[in-house]
């Protein structure tokens, strides 16, 4: 029997995402360093609350996060575990209509504001458009979440980021999946006057070869991708009824089966 493993995109067993909330100003010296060191990252924005004090303007926004992700953060971020569930429904509907007309693509994730859910809250997003939700707090694990509606990040910026980036870089079991995820504020460095934290770490861990940088929709995408490929009960075939590839291992060799073939696995 063939051994066979899932892989992200070329083989590679490990993926990095970051999270940032708010649509601050300090936005575009963050996006400045993740595009120098190829990071991508997802900003979860607040379209009520686009262009007040200290925050981004639509025209900055249709612009600045060219190559990363906007995901909604609700209309006006409310502590949304204690509002009406047809206030919640309309402060996520009414975010993703704001942003979708600034960047132009379906916007389907979300960040929860103030960290504020409920189970009542995740079983709505699926018929709301939004396919995961992160949620605040420290996972101190490199772990895919069992729940994208719960997604736990492995640290805050300010939690043990370059601990837990040395410790990911040395990962080599390739027999397993790993995540690194990343999660913050960018006004927090200016806050903190530790710029230099962020610049480290991107520099630190970018250009890895054996790590995919992403955002957390294509994390969310490529999941679906793999978790859609048909096996023959031998598994020595497999159709990808998806339009993307997929990427596995078969017996150590990486084989990439592209959208809508069958492949025989020798």
């Amino acid at each position: 029997m063939n051994k066979i493993f899932k892989c992200f995109p070329d083989g590679k067993f490990k993926v990095l995402t970051m999270s940032y909330d708010d649509g601050k100003l300090s936005d575009k010296k963050l996006v400045s360093i993740f595009n120098k060191y190829g990071i991508k990252g997802t900003f979860h924005i607040n379209s009520g609350l686009i262009g007040s004090y200290n925050r981004l303007t639509k025209a900055e926004i249709k612009t600045l996060y060219s190559g990363h992700e906007v995901s909604a953060h609700t209309l006006t971020h409310p502590t949304i575990a204690r509002c009406p569930m047809e206030q919640v429904t309309k402060e996520i509907l009414m975010d993703r209509e704001n942003l979708e007309e600034i960047v132009g693509y379906p916007v389907r994730g979300l960040s929860y504001p103030n960290g504020s859910y409920n189970d009542s809250i995740r079983n709505l997003l699926k018929y709301l458009g939004i396919e995961y939700s992160r949620i605040v707090g420290n996972s101190d694990s490199f772990d895919l979440p069992s729940d994208f509606t719960a997604w736990k990040a492995t640290c805050h910026h300010n939690h043990n980021l370059m601990e837990h980036a040395k410790e990911f870089v040395f990962l080599y079991k390739k027999q397993y999946l790993y995540m690194m995820y990343v999660w913050g504020h960018s006004y927090e460095f200016d806050r903190d006057n530790n710029w230099h934290l962020i610049e480290n770490f991107c520099s630190y861990i970018s250009n890895k070869d054996d790590i995919w940088y992403a955002t957390n929709i294509e994390i969310v995408d490529y999941k679906n991708v793999l978790d859609n490929l048909k096996f023959s009960a031998k598994s020595d075939f497999v159709y990808n009824p998806s339009a993307k590839s997929a990427w596995i291992t078969v017996n150590d060799e990486i084989v990439e089966i592209k959208g809508g073939t069958q492949l025989k696995l020798s």
